[in-house]
């Protein structure tokens, strides 16, 4: 599970990544987030269209309470973001509230159904981030070590918190090891350069390291051994974000920089990569055992969907779509261990629903 980065955050991560006082700013990427409110075109999809079969069987579930609040479900436990950003509230065997502090707000929050991590950003970018993290099963906070940055890409998963964190005029990649107690810092990029769109996946870290070219020149990569390894088969500066285990890679590129929204993903199981058909950027989701990633109308009579991938097909099943068509969208999968949640967003209504994954 993972924070994950905008367009408007590429912006704010390269002002905080190894910026010295003599340093310009850095441009501003041509790119937009902002999904369309049509879809672009009433072409076919790509042959790699999931069937139009039922959705795979998951028992989605409405989510109690308001729209506008971010709930993760997590097993017993809850954790529900408060729609100003003003606090987070872990509802389970032993409740708390963790208040974000005067002039901050909640920007993440994370559960994996043995740790919960609450990360409060400064409002003006002022100050480095104030990060929360609480033991679920012993119900105490857990003095995580954490050195933040400010902003900046989280994930939480496997007893492991990763982070970007600023070690003087260096921007790195931190790694509390939860379970142990201990944490370690990973590498640094040069000046000019960040980090972001970290994902802790079934086997290893991931993270995007870019640069501040117009448009920015984006890596995908592992972590291994304290040092990241760019992944094989991924576009020269086109990646977004990936999920990676010892045996496959699952990574999303954008083709089109003025539409970053939109990316085209791919799985490589040892063959070489497989394409898996277009998707929502910042969507790429590892949860149980399996990847989801989002897929927004393609054409003006399409639902917005939510896949599954599977890694040894190179296929994607629907387990989710909206019952509204054209103006739709989901927000990004939010993985609670072994729960997995989404908010949709159409003209017919919106709802917050979640599964329970086999």
């Amino acid at each position: 599970m993972r924070a994950r980065l905008t367009a408007l955050g590429l912006v704010a991560a390269l002002a905080l990544s190894g910026c010295t006082e003599e340093q310009p700013a850095p441009p501003e990427p041509t790119g937009s987030s902002t999904p369309s409110e049509e879809p672009t075109t009433d072409e076919p999809t790509p042959s790699s269209e999931p069937s139009s079969d039922p959705p795979a069987a998951l028992d989605w579930q409405p989510v109690a309470g308001s729209v506008d609040d971010v709930v993760t479900v997590s097993g017993r436990w809850t954790l529900t973001v408060a729609a100003d950003g003003g606090s987070a509230t872990l509802d389970g065997p032993r409740s708390r509230t963790v208040e974000a502090p005067a002039g901050f707000s909640i920007s993440e929050a994370l559960i994996d159904g043995q740790y919960a991590a609450v990360v409060a950003e400064h409002d003006q970018a002022g100050r480095p981030n104030d990060v929360t993290v609480v033991d679920l099963r012993r119900g105490r906070e857990v003095d995580a070590d954490v050195e933040p940055g400010v902003g900046g890409s989280f994930a939480l998963g496997s007893g492991l918190l990763a982070s970007t964190a600023t070690r003087g005029r260096d921007y790195c990649l931190g790694v509390v090891d939860l379970v142990a107690g201990r944490s370690s810092q990973g590498p640094c990029v040069p000046p000019r350069h960040g980090i972001s769109n970290l994902d802790v996946g079934p086997a290893g870290i991931s993270a995007m390291t870019f640069d501040d070219g117009r448009p920015s020149c984006r890596t995908l990569n592992r972590l291994e051994g304290g040092e990241f390894s760019p992944l094989a088969g991924v576009a020269e500066c086109r990646g977004w974000e990936a999920v990676v285990s010892e045996t496959f890679a699952i990574w999303g590129e954008v083709a089109n920089e003025r539409r970053i929204e939109a990316g085209s993903y791919f799985v490589d199981s040892g063959g070489g990569p497989v394409e898996l058909g277009p998707g929502t950027t910042g969507s790429l989701t590892w949860c149980g055992d399996a990847a989801y990633v989002v897929r927004d109308p393609q054409r003006s009579k399409d639902p917005a969907r939510l896949l599954r991938v599977d890694v040894e097909g190179g296929t994607t099943e629907v387990v989710y779509e909206t019952e509204a068509t054209g103006r739709a969208f989901l927000s990004e999968p939010r993985c609670g261990g072994s729960d997995l949640t989404i908010t949709a967003y159409t003209n017919e209504g919106d709802e917050q629903v979640t599964a329970r994954l086999p």
